[in-house]
């Protein structure tokens, strides 16, 4: 990409609980299981413990999968001659959408309150923008990122 950048903006996901708080939470949930599961094991249920022992797993993976989803990054570029996308997760970038900005459109369409969503369009091709923010993060994302690219035509094509 030569030239000025009219965005540069990296989109993740917020991360839902810092490492230490993720510790704290799976020694809590750890110890409560292990008391109950003892308390359990005495009353001669001990096929109970067994399944406590699935529902820290279960905190477990669904913590190491949310940690994984918040590694995960969007980089979207604009300059006068293109309008790139590019995922980044695990240390590898692969570009999902690379259009000349002239002929590049974008759709925000809001579905009520809850849910917008940014589309960039170029012919019959879409990619949907933004996945990891919040419905009102992205209908500001579609302002900047139309400001942007309506930025970068005018350098391109300047109005006589």
């Amino acid at each position: 990409m030569a030239g000025p950048l009219y965005m540069d903006a990296v989109i993740r996901q917020n991360a839902s609980l810092s490492p230490t708080g993720f510790k704290v939470l799976l020694t809590a949930v750890v110890a409560f299981n292990v008391v109950f599961a003892v308390f359990l094991f005495v009353l001669g249920a001990w096929p109970v413990p067994i399944f406590l022992g699935l529902d820290v797993l279960a905190v477990w993976l669904a913590f190491r999968a949310s940690f994984r989803a918040a590694e995960r990054k969007e980089h979207v570029r604009v300059s006068a001659e293109t309008v790139e996308v590019s995922l980044e997760a695990e240390g590898r970038e692969k570009r999902v959408w690379t259009s000349p900005t002239a002929f590049t459109g974008l759709d925000v369409e809001a579905f009520g309150q809850d849910d917008t969503k940014v589309r960039l369009r170029m012919h019959r091709r879409r990619y949907l923008v933004g996945r990891a923010l919040s419905p009102g993060e992205r209908a500001d994302l579609g302002r900047a990122l139309d400001d942007a690219i309506r930025a970068a035509r005018a350098e391109r094509y300047p109005a006589a």
